[in-house]
Protein backbone atom coordinates (compact mmCIF):
# COMPACT_ATOMS: atom_id res chain seq x y z
CA UNK A 1 0.00 0.00 0.00
CA UNK A 2 1.32 3.47 -1.19
CA UNK A 3 0.64 6.24 1.89
CA UNK A 4 2.25 9.57 1.45
CA UNK A 5 2.84 12.71 3.61
CA UNK A 6 1.33 15.93 2.83
CA UNK A 7 4.05 17.00 1.18
CA UNK A 8 3.61 14.50 -1.49
CA UNK A 9 6.60 12.21 -0.05
CA UNK A 10 5.86 8.48 -0.20
CA UNK A 11 5.77 7.07 3.70
CA UNK A 12 8.52 3.46 3.74
CA UNK A 13 8.66 1.55 6.38
CA UNK A 14 11.96 -0.23 6.93
CA UNK A 15 12.01 -3.53 7.67
CA UNK A 16 13.20 -2.68 10.88
CA UNK A 17 10.40 -0.73 11.55
CA UNK A 18 8.13 -3.40 10.16
CA UNK A 19 9.80 -6.23 12.42
CA UNK A 20 9.63 -3.46 15.61
CA UNK A 21 5.77 -2.67 15.00
CA UNK A 22 5.05 -6.77 14.70
CA UNK A 23 7.69 -8.76 16.20
CA UNK A 24 7.26 -10.19 19.78
CA UNK A 25 8.78 -7.85 22.32
CA UNK A 26 11.96 -9.22 24.36
CA UNK A 27 9.66 -9.36 28.11
CA UNK A 28 7.80 -12.44 27.71
CA UNK A 29 6.84 -13.72 24.60
CA UNK A 30 4.06 -11.90 25.39
CA UNK A 31 3.66 -10.40 21.73
CA UNK A 32 3.36 -6.75 22.85
CA UNK A 33 4.98 -3.60 22.14
CA UNK A 34 5.66 -0.69 23.93
CA UNK A 35 2.64 0.87 22.23
CA UNK A 36 0.04 -2.02 22.77
CA UNK A 37 1.62 -1.82 26.57
CA UNK A 38 0.81 2.10 26.65
CA UNK A 39 -3.36 1.28 25.11
CA UNK A 40 -3.81 -1.26 27.87
CA UNK A 41 -2.26 1.26 30.75
CA UNK A 42 -4.52 3.72 29.66
CA UNK A 43 -7.42 1.25 29.44
CA UNK A 44 -6.99 0.79 33.03
CA UNK A 45 -6.53 4.18 33.94
CA UNK A 46 -9.84 4.60 32.30
CA UNK A 47 -11.40 1.86 33.90
CA UNK A 48 -10.23 2.98 37.17
CA UNK A 49 -11.36 6.42 36.54
CA UNK A 50 -7.80 7.82 37.21
CA UNK A 51 -7.42 9.24 33.83
CA UNK A 52 -8.31 9.72 30.32
CA UNK A 53 -5.81 9.49 28.04
CA UNK A 54 -5.95 8.21 24.02
CA UNK A 55 -4.02 7.11 21.34
CA UNK A 56 -4.53 9.68 18.44
CA UNK A 57 -5.73 8.28 14.87
CA UNK A 58 -3.60 8.80 12.23
CA UNK A 59 -5.66 11.04 9.83
CA UNK A 60 -5.56 9.28 5.97
CA UNK A 61 -7.18 10.18 2.97
CA UNK A 62 -7.79 6.75 1.04
CA UNK A 63 -7.55 7.80 -2.99
CA UNK A 64 -7.74 3.97 -4.47
CA UNK A 65 -9.45 1.04 -3.41
CA UNK A 66 -9.33 -2.44 -5.36
CA UNK A 67 -12.54 -5.08 -4.26
CA UNK A 68 -11.53 -8.28 -4.90
CA UNK A 69 -14.65 -9.68 -3.89
CA UNK A 70 -17.50 -8.36 -2.18
CA UNK A 71 -16.92 -8.98 1.10
CA UNK A 72 -13.77 -6.89 1.14
CA UNK A 73 -11.81 -4.33 -0.27
CA UNK A 74 -7.71 -3.50 -0.43
CA UNK A 75 -6.92 -0.07 0.47
CA UNK A 76 -4.02 0.28 -2.34
CA UNK A 77 -3.30 4.20 -2.38
CA UNK A 78 -3.54 6.63 0.41
CA UNK A 79 -2.17 10.06 1.93
CA UNK A 80 -1.42 11.28 5.20
CA UNK A 81 -3.45 14.25 5.52
CA UNK A 82 -1.40 16.00 7.57
CA UNK A 83 2.16 15.71 9.72
CA UNK A 84 1.25 13.84 12.68
CA UNK A 85 1.86 15.41 16.47
CA UNK A 86 2.43 13.13 19.27
CA UNK A 87 0.94 10.05 19.91
CA UNK A 88 -1.01 10.03 22.91
CA UNK A 89 -3.08 13.08 24.73
CA UNK A 90 -6.00 13.32 27.38
CA UNK A 91 -6.40 14.90 30.82
CA UNK A 92 -5.29 14.38 34.12
CA UNK A 93 -6.44 15.61 37.45
CA UNK A 94 -7.65 18.65 35.42
CA UNK A 95 -4.11 19.54 33.07
CA UNK A 96 -4.05 18.03 29.99
CA UNK A 97 -1.35 15.50 29.23
CA UNK A 98 0.71 14.83 25.44
CA UNK A 99 3.39 12.81 25.25
CA UNK A 100 5.37 10.39 22.20
CA UNK A 101 6.03 6.89 22.72
CA UNK A 102 9.39 5.52 21.08
CA UNK A 103 11.80 2.11 21.18
CA UNK A 104 14.78 1.36 20.23
CA UNK A 105 17.35 -1.56 19.76
CA UNK A 106 20.17 0.36 20.37
CA UNK A 107 22.17 -0.77 24.12
CA UNK A 108 23.93 2.68 24.40
CA UNK A 109 21.81 5.91 23.28
CA UNK A 110 18.47 6.81 21.61
CA UNK A 111 18.65 7.89 18.10
CA UNK A 112 16.81 11.18 18.00
CA UNK A 113 16.48 10.61 14.02
CA UNK A 114 13.05 9.00 15.90
CA UNK A 115 11.71 12.42 17.03
CA UNK A 116 10.55 14.74 13.83
CA UNK A 117 11.03 18.65 13.74
CA UNK A 118 6.85 19.18 13.83
CA UNK A 119 6.80 17.00 16.88
CA UNK A 120 9.25 19.17 18.90
CA UNK A 121 7.55 21.88 17.73
CA UNK A 122 4.45 20.33 18.92
CA UNK A 123 5.40 19.56 21.89
CA UNK A 124 6.84 23.15 22.76
CA UNK A 125 3.38 24.72 21.89
CA UNK A 126 2.38 22.54 24.52
CA UNK A 127 4.99 23.07 27.51
CA UNK A 128 3.96 26.88 26.77
CA UNK A 129 0.33 26.56 27.71
CA UNK A 130 1.23 24.74 30.96
CA UNK A 131 0.39 20.84 29.88
CA UNK A 132 2.37 17.70 30.36
CA UNK A 133 4.49 17.09 28.26
CA UNK A 134 6.97 14.50 27.87
CA UNK A 135 8.33 10.89 26.23
CA UNK A 136 8.24 7.60 26.97
CA UNK A 137 11.16 6.28 25.75
CA UNK A 138 12.02 2.11 25.73
CA UNK A 139 15.50 0.38 25.61
CA UNK A 140 14.12 -3.25 24.06
CA UNK A 141 17.59 -4.79 25.28
CA UNK A 142 17.41 -3.92 28.49
CA UNK A 143 13.55 -4.39 28.39
CA UNK A 144 13.83 -0.52 30.43
CA UNK A 145 10.97 1.87 30.06
CA UNK A 146 11.73 5.81 30.97
CA UNK A 147 9.88 8.44 31.28
CA UNK A 148 11.66 11.75 29.90
CA UNK A 149 10.16 15.32 30.12
CA UNK A 150 10.03 17.30 27.13
CA UNK A 151 11.72 20.07 28.22
CA UNK A 152 14.64 17.70 28.58
CA UNK A 153 14.40 16.54 25.18
CA UNK A 154 14.36 20.01 24.35
CA UNK A 155 18.24 20.37 25.34
CA UNK A 156 19.14 17.30 23.37
CA UNK A 157 17.22 18.04 20.23
CA UNK A 158 18.75 21.78 20.41
CA UNK A 159 22.54 20.37 20.53
CA UNK A 160 21.85 18.28 17.21
CA UNK A 161 20.31 20.82 15.77
CA UNK A 162 23.56 22.80 16.33
CA UNK A 163 25.63 19.94 14.46
CA UNK A 164 26.33 17.96 18.17
CA UNK A 165 25.90 14.64 19.17
CA UNK A 166 22.59 13.16 16.97
CA UNK A 167 21.09 10.66 20.08
CA UNK A 168 20.39 10.85 23.61
CA UNK A 169 23.64 8.46 25.66
CA UNK A 170 21.48 6.08 27.74
CA UNK A 171 22.98 7.44 30.75
CA UNK A 172 21.79 10.99 29.86
CA UNK A 173 18.45 8.78 29.72
CA UNK A 174 18.92 7.61 33.17
CA UNK A 175 20.31 10.97 34.50
CA UNK A 176 17.32 13.15 33.06
CA UNK A 177 14.46 10.43 32.96
CA UNK A 178 12.71 8.90 35.38
CA UNK A 179 12.63 4.86 34.84
CA UNK A 180 9.17 2.98 35.29
CA UNK A 181 9.65 0.09 36.75
CA UNK A 182 7.13 -2.69 34.57
CA UNK A 183 4.05 -4.08 36.28
CA UNK A 184 1.02 -6.05 35.56
CA UNK A 185 -2.02 -3.50 35.87
CA UNK A 186 -0.98 -1.30 34.64
CA UNK A 187 1.63 -2.46 32.51
CA UNK A 188 3.23 0.63 32.34
CA UNK A 189 2.31 3.09 35.37
CA UNK A 190 3.30 6.41 34.30
CA UNK A 191 1.06 8.02 36.10
CA UNK A 192 2.90 7.19 39.12
CA UNK A 193 5.84 9.03 37.52
CA UNK A 194 3.79 12.07 36.73
CA UNK A 195 2.60 12.11 40.29
CA UNK A 196 6.11 12.28 41.51
CA UNK A 197 7.21 15.23 38.64
CA UNK A 198 4.46 17.56 38.25
CA UNK A 199 2.61 17.19 42.07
Amino acid sequence: MNIRYPNGKTFQTTNSESSKKYSPTLYGNRGMTLEDDLNDSNVYYLHQQIAVIHKKPTPIQIVDVHYPKRSAAVIKEAYFKQASTTDFNGVYKGRYIDFEAKETKNKTSFPLQNFHDHQIKHMQQVVKQNGICFVILMFRVFNEVYLLPAEKLFHYWERKENGERKSITKQEVERDGYLIPLGFQPRIDYIKIIDAIYY
